[in-house]
């Protein structure tokens, strides 16, 4: 579908906009959406449309942005519409403090890891069934402070191709131990059914609009694709997207963990979750010693 035409359909043609996402880097699939960034000033939910058998995501933001994780995912934006060049400036800002950003990003990503290592702990402690989904919450986190610290943005779809495809240093060795702790290894066609499922309505639960059909798409492109751990990978991401966005609710939602359990694929052996909880908490720190010398 014409861009354009979208723009006037949806009456956003009073606002700087630009195309930004997988559509706009080298590491695209046919199953990805094209991400449209309106910069209308407003905190609305994202809005997702689906066009013959494409889909448009509508993000809305702000040009006095300063969320390192946001800002990021502005960098090198196709401009469509700017009339006033407020974007063209905004993203030369950008663009001048890129390599801040993304180390910022991953500053905060390993202080959210350890903070989902003590949540596990505690939850372990106090007998609460969420203690998994903090895990992997806390391998996730890791991952992604790797993927910035290597200069590459979150990217559900295409962070684990990224992760494989990292030169070995100091840094990158830890990829092993979050791709352990999140259970890559597991993937199987079956399961990867099951989790579909459960990711699908766990999306649907919480945010409410067309994203289960983008989940339902990627998946089948994966499988239909044979990259299965890269599946195992795109669903609990979103998972751990989904269940941060509640987390604060989580003592009033008891029951969501029978979703969670087959969306995560998570088990309940406390033992294991230590294990892997202090894995993560290790390599954090590492990392964290690394670039506090450089």
């Amino acid at each position: 579908m014409d861009i354009y035409k979208l723009i006037e359909e949806q009456n956003l043609r009073n606002f700087p906009i630009g195309i930004g996402g997988c559509k706009n880097s080298d590491h695209t699939f046919d199953s990805c959406g094209t991400d449209i960034v309106v910069f209308d000033e407003t905190s609305v939910p994202n809005k997702i449309l689906k066009i013959e058998n494409d889909f448009f995501v509508i993000h809305h933001a702000s040009l006095s942005e300063t969320n390192s994780k946001k800002l990021l995912q502005y960098d090198n934006l196709q401009i469509i519409q700017d009339e006033s060049w407020e974007l063209r400036m905004f993203l030369s800002k950008i663009n001048e403090k890129r390599s801040s950003l993304f180390s910022d990003f991953a500053k905060n990503c390993l202080i959210e890891s350890l903070f989902c290592c003590q949540k596990t702990k505690e939850a372990i402690e106090n007998s609460d069934v969420f203690a998994p989904c903090w895990q992997k919450c806390a391998s996730y986190y890791l991952a992604d402070a790797i993927s910035a610290l290597n200069n590459q943005r979150p990217s559900p779809s295409h962070m684990l191709d990224m992760l494989r495809k990292f030169e070995k240093n100091s840094v990158n060795e830890h990829i092993s131990v979050a791709t352990q702790t999140i259970g890559i290894e597991r993937a199987i066609p079956t399961l990867l059914e099951r989790m579909l499922k459960s990711t699908i309505g766990f999306s649907d639960l919480v945010e409410k609009n067309n994203h289960s059909q983008m989940i339902q798409k990627k998946h089948d492109y994966f499988v239909k694709n044979s990259m299965l751990s890269d599946c195992y990978f795109y669903l609990g991401y979103i998972n751990k997207e989904n269940f941060l966005r509640i987390k604060d609710t989580l003592n009033r939602k008891q029951d969501l963990f029978h979703i969670l359990k087959i969306a995560f694929d998570v088990g309940a052996d406390s033992n294991d979750l230590i294990l892997q909880s202090e894995s993560v908490k290790n390599s954090v720190n590492s990392i964290l010693k690394i670039i506090s010398t450089k």
